[in-house]
């Protein structure tokens, strides 16, 4: 059966366990990618541009709210309460971010605005401000329940009505905007490059195959948002009509897919050309500057070496020192 229930309507203790553990492993993906785009700012100062700042502050929340559902442990009270308030705030504080760079890239391409870095502070209290405002919001009827890894579930009707509305609305408000700002995007670069097209008797194939990348790139990012909520929607929307009744496969998926959010926002919005270019380029001057020094310790060795054959060889100079062997 694809749904194990208990005796009272919900999961069995094995069930929890499996449901724990495919949270720590995703939880411990998503880390690990957010950590690296976090690691990758704070290396390379040619990233450190606004557009990339944003992406940066987004790795961030993902990084915090995947920290927070591995460390979380369901079964102390006090913890309980930090893990669910905390990946709450973290986790609306990601997919808020994700709208600001819809945002900043909606402004700069389609009304040709350049003043998004001015916005920066009004942005953070957007997106901490809303998160802090919606956190604080869902304690109220915080009659708290968990299931497996999380401490999510609120077991009144007022708790999962409060839950629901400061979670799961601003959510898919966040991913109704993305996709209707980047539809206008790409819609726009799609009219002007044929208008380029239409003026122009060759195109590069080449700029033109790496602008439809681009354009096909942008597409997918409110994909992710979906992606990794759509089973979590569906498994509220059960809980609220059955809420004794727990369907096993529906859970792993909701915990599985959700705590994947912030590998797959680091793959589609933190893993690109630029940051491949600096990493390669970084990995270039480290192995040029270990042949440097590993030719200039081996130099001197091998001119004592050519000095030593060259005196074997008779091959010195009456006045002066023997004869040595340099490289350029």
């Amino acid at each position: 059966m694809s749904a194990v229930l208990t005796a009272g309507g919900g999961l069995t203790a094995g069930d929890r366990s499996i449901i724990t553990a495919i949270n720590t492993g995703a939880s411990s993906l998503s880390f690990v990618g957010s950590a690296f785009i976090v690691l990758c700012y704070c290396l390379f100062k040619e990233l450190r541009k606004f557009s990339f700042k944003l992406v940066f502050y987004l790795a961030l929340s993902d990084m915090l709210c995947s920290f927070f559902l591995i460390v979380g442990d369901p079964s102390k009270g006090f913890i309980c309460y930090a893990q669910g308030y905390t990946t709450h705030f973290f986790c609306v504080a990601s997919f808020l971010w994700t709208t600001t760079i819809a945002f900043t890239l909606h402004r700069t391409v389609v009304k040709h605005k350049t003043d998004v870095e001015d916005l920066e502070a009004m942005f953070h209290l957007y997106v901490w401000g809303t998160s802090l405002v919606v956190t604080v919001i869902r304690s109220f009827g915080n009659n708290h329940s968990h299931l497996g890894p999380w401490c999510w579930t609120q077991t009144g009707l007022k708790g999962k009505a409060v839950h629901f509305l400061t979670f799961y609305a601003p959510l898919w408000g966040a991913i109704l905007y993305n996709g209707f700002t980047y539809f206008q995007v790409i819609r726009m670069l799609r009219n002007a490059r044929r208008m380029a097209v239409g003026m122009s008797d060759r195109v590069d194939q080449f700029d033109n195959r790496a602008e439809l990348k681009v354009l096909n790139r942008w597409g997918y990012y409110p994909l992710i948002l979906i992606g990794s909520w759509a089973f979590g929607t569906i498994n509220r929307i059960h809980d609220f009509i059955e809420p004794g009744h727990k369907i096993f496969w529906l859970s792993v998926l909701d915990v599985g897919t959700a705590a994947l959010m912030g590998l797959f926002n680091s793959i589609a919005y933190g893993f690109n050309s630029s940051v491949r270019r600096a990493i390669h380029e970084r990995l270039e001057l480290t192995a040029i500057s270990m042949a440097s020094k590993q030719f200039q310790t081996k130099k001197p060795s091998d001119s004592t070496s050519a000095t030593t054959t060259a005196k074997r060889n008779g091959i010195t100079q009456d006045r002066g020192p023997a004869m040595t062997l340099t490289f350029n």
